[in-house]
């Protein structure tokens, strides 16, 4: 935010939930190893009872709420009142808020109340921070173009923990684009592949979001805006367990969760993205299918036709946006060596070995290194299209 767009009252928060590896963490970097914070034999003697969380590492989100909402980029927190009122425990979810109290027109300074709440909403943390807001020298305009690697290319990754996704982040990474890493759940995990995109000298940023939520775009947009300002591609790797079920026995919500995961998500963040990909005229947008579709498995109706819808919507959009510079299109795996097939049993697996011309399973790397190609400008002239990465299982 600029500073003429700051008013009187304008309040931003930030949410988190306490966990054990926190305070480890906390403690790595501070040395801070004060048994009443980590030692529960220790805490179960003081008047307390239990451990008490640091009261810096949860004053440390005020930190957030100023850096990234309010001001946000160019926030310089000079000063800080702090009182804590109440111990935080692990387990609590604290709310971090931070309300502007005045503005200082010729220092350009703002200064803030900023209140941390338990999940109860009582006050734990409170206090008066003070922040100049330090704004960028104007630039030159700089034309655009996403040819001959005159714009840094930015690939969005969703669903960037799975098997196929963190294969294609990594093929990614090597072909020179920096990195959006979505995930949902496996923090970890996503940290640990922006750790090794970052070894082969890409940039990449972790963003959590669920986006069978609506209200999940947003966050996860502002998360994107405020490391990059373009968007090369996006892939869409999410997926959900595709569990064996007779017709008979199947319930409509295992029909719902995979249309949601497929159409529900995608028409979602295409909301954002496309119109970004629409004003600079140029997209690239790809989506995971199955082979399934045209040789079927028993008992997945539920994933086949929802697979089936996402080809039909990438298909239509592929159609719209095609004189916009946008390319949208789809690669079919066959039968991969992921975590998704821990359920199947190993002599299915070996059958479909058996009946591939190229006689082994798919494996993600083989998956990714088709979507670099659909990515890349070596693909510019195809649209709407459908790769097949079957080993020779199904030949059209």
């Amino acid at each position: 935010m600029k500073f003429e767009q700051i008013k009187v009252g304008d309040k931003a928060s930030v949410k988190h939930t306490i966990v054990e590896r926190d305070l480890d963490r906390f403690v790595d970097l501070t040395g801070d190893d004060n048994k009443l914070h980590m030692n529960a034999e220790y805490a179960k003697g003081t008047e307390f009872r239990h451990r008490v969380v640091h009261g810096m590492l949860g004053a440390s989100f005020i930190s957030t709420v100023i850096g990234t909402k309010i001001p946000g980029d160019g926030a310089l927190w000079f000063s800080q009142t702090l009182e804590f009122l109440r111990p935080v425990r692990i387990g609590d979810t604290i709310t971090v808020t931070g309300e502007v109290l005045s503005k200082n027109e010729n220092a350009r300074t703002i200064e803030l109340r900023t209140e941390i709440q338990n999940q109860h909403k009582q006050v734990v943390t409170t206090g008066v921070a003070k922040v100049k807001i330090v704004e960028q020298l104007p630039k030159s305009p700089k034309a655009k173009s996403f040819e001959n690697g005159k714009v840094q290319k930015c690939a969005i990754v969703l669903g960037a923990t799975g098997g196929i996704g963190r294969a294609t982040a990594l093929r990614l990474a090597h072909d020179g684009f920096d990195l959006v890493l979505h995930y949902n759940s496996n923090k970890d995990a996503a940290v640990r592949l922006q750790s090794e995109v970052k070894k082969i000298g890409r940039v990449a940023i972790v963003v959590q979001a669920d986006f069978l939520r609506y209200d999940a775009v947003a966050p996860f947009m502002e998360a994107f805006r405020r490391s990059f300002s373009t968007v090369h591609a996006l892939v869409n790797c999410t997926t959900v367990k595709i569990p064996n079920i007779k017709f008979a026995s199947l319930d409509w919500q295992y029909m719902q969760d995979h249309f949601d995961i497929n159409i529900k998500s995608s028409f979602f963040i295409l909301k954002e993205i496309l119109p970004m990909m629409e004003a600079q005229k140029y997209g690239r947008i790809v989506f995971i299918t199955t082979q399934a579709i045209e040789a079927p498995n028993a008992e997945w109706a539920h994933y086949i036709t929802a697979k089936a819808a996402l080809n039909g919507f990438a298909k239509a959009l592929a159609i719209e946006y095609a004189g916009k510079g946008i390319n949208i299109n789809m690669v079919s795996p066959g039968m991969t060596d992921t975590d998704l097939l821990s359920e199947i049993p190993v002599r299915v697996k070996m059958l479909t070995e058996a009946k591939t011309p190229l006689k082994r399973l798919c494996k993600p790397e083989d998956i990714a290194g088709t979507i670099a190609f659909l990515v890349s400008d070596n693909a510019a002239f195809i649209t709407g299209e459908t790769i097949r990465v079957n080993g020779g299982q199904v030949m059209l």
